[in-house]
Formats: C-alpha cells, sequence, structure tokens
C-alpha cells in the first residue's frame, strides 16, 4: 500500500494507515520480514477518571482509540495485531509490548494463544509517578512490558553482556527504574502515551544488532524510530493512524539529533 507511505528516508518508515489492515498487506510486509518489534498499544484507560499533572486535577482520557472496551472486544483486538504481528516476525525474532493492568493480561494471554513464548516480564518502575488524587488506591507507579520470541525453540538474540556491563557488572534484573518521559523530549509536541528515550533505547541494546529491522505498530511521536537513529546502524517502521501524531513523529524522525540528550 504504498498511497499509505507518509514519509521515508534512507533508514526509517512511516505508514499513516490501521495497522489491522496494513499488516495485512503482503507486499509491504511479507512473510518473516522483521527482526524486532516493540509495540505501545492502546490501554483503554480512557474511561472519564482524573490524574494529576502539573499540580492540577486533569482527566485520564488520551483519546477515542484509548476508550475503554468490554473484555471481549478488547482480547479480539489483541488477538488479530499479535497474529499479524507474528506471521511478518523472522523465525528467531522477538516482540516486545508494554501495558498497564487495564490491557497487559489480555496481552499475555493473547501471546501465548498465538504461539509465542513468554521470557521476561518487565516492570517498569516510574520514580516520578503522578500522586492518586482519590486516595482510594494505591497510587500507579508502574508499567509491565513483556518480552517474548516467536515460539519456544526459536534462538532469540540478547545482548547479555552489554546488559551486565550497563548495570554494574551484575545481572540485570526486569524491574527497570526511571523517571516518566522529561518535557525535553516533547520539544517538538506531545503524545498522551509517549515513551521516554532511555526505556527505548534500553529495550534496542537488549535484543536488537545493527542492521535489524525494527517494526512499531502504534508509534505514536516515534519515540522508537528515534531511538533507533541515536544508536546507529538499525532500520525503523512505524505505523500510525492520527495523522498530529505520525507529523509529529516524523518531525522527531528529521531532526533525532536535536534530542540526543
Amino acid at each position: 500500500m504504498r498511497e499509505n507511505l507518509y514519509f521515508k528516508d534512507e533508514d526509517s518508515k512511516l505508514y499513516l494507515a490501521n495497522s489491522l489492515e496494513l499488516l495485512k498487506d503482503e507486499q509491504t510486509f511479507p512473510a518473516e520480514y522483521v527482526d524486532v518489534i516493540f509495540a505501545d498499544p492502546p490501554y483503554f484507560l480512557s474511561s472519564g477518571g482524573i490524574t494529576c499533572r502539573g499540580g492540577k486535577a486533569v482527566s485520564v482520557d488520551k483519546g477515542d482509540w484509548d476508550k475503554a472496551k468490554n473484555f471481549e472486544d478488547k482480547h479480539k483486538f489483541n488477538l488479530e495485531w499479535i497474529g499479524l504481528c507474528r506471521k511478518i516476525l523472522k523465525p528467531n525474532g522477538t516482540i516486545w509490548i508494554s501495558g498497564t493492568l487495564h490491557n497487559i493480561y489480555s496481552v499475555g494471554m493473547a501471546l501465548e494463544q498465538t504461539g509465542f513464548k513468554i521470557m521476561n516480564n518487565i516492570t517498569w518502575q516510574k520514580t516520578n509517578p503522578p500522586p492518586n488524587l482519590s486516595c482510594r488506591y494505591f497510587t500507579h507507579s508502574t508499567e509491565t512490558i513483556l518480552w517474548a520470541k516467536k515460539n519456544a525453540s526459536a534462538k532469540h538474540f540478547f545482548n547479555y553482556a552489554l546488559m551486565k556491563e550497563l548495570n554494574d557488572g551484575k545481572q540485570m534484573k526486569d524491574v527497570w527504574l526511571g523517571k516518566l518521559t522529561p518535557k525535553n523530549e516533547k520539544i517538538f509536541g506531545k503524545h498522551p502515551a509517549q515513551k521516554p528515550l532511555y526505556l527505548l533505547k534500553k529495550i534496542l541494546l537488549a535484543s536488537t544488532r545493527e542492521g535489524d529491522l525494527i517494526l512499531d505498530p502504534f508509534c505514536g511521536s516515534g519515540t522508537t524510530g528515534v531511538a533507533c537513529k541515536l544508536l546507529g546502524g538499525r532500520k525503523f517502521i512505524g505505523i500510525e493512524n492520527d495523522r498530529d501524531f505520525i507529523a509529529l513523529a516524523k518531525e522527531r524522525l528529521m531532526r533525532f539529533e536535536e534530542q540526543n540528550f
């Protein structure tokens, strides 16, 4: 679907499209095509609640794309896009999927139902989460990132030595601490679910080699692509169905060097 190609440069492509439709196009995405997938799908947490931002109470709603669904619709959605991703993933490829309690359990079930082997359950602990204004629950301060390989016998790549080096010579654990996305990574615009660059850099360093092709089927503001460019030697494909967000992703990819903080 060449008409969906929104932006292209030497090592990156952005498609303005619905992932569930584009991933079925075998000319654009043939079987066993990509090395690694990072996906930050809708969390379905936009339900009219409130959170705290800048000391003020604001809505948690992120947009129509994140509106809460019943479990059946949510799980059907996850089964479909994860199944499509598995088809285009190389035999020894891996997939990373982030989420919260609103969707991650369905995601985990869908991974197993489609044949993936879950290897790690990464807990990203945010050191500066917004407070819980209702005072009726514990403060939500974590997200889960599942890391899975295509099947149990796949020989996936893991840069164990580098991860150990980055962790002061000790085995890196599955709890990662860090701050929310800083303001200086939003200089070209904001996305309500934007991931910090340090998180994507760590994921890519752990599981990709130079020359690998990385896909982000819900690329939002393009953080995965920016991380690929900052690390160098990696190719990137992003899919996004919102014109404002994909315009932001394009701007960030074109000016990635200005985000090398």
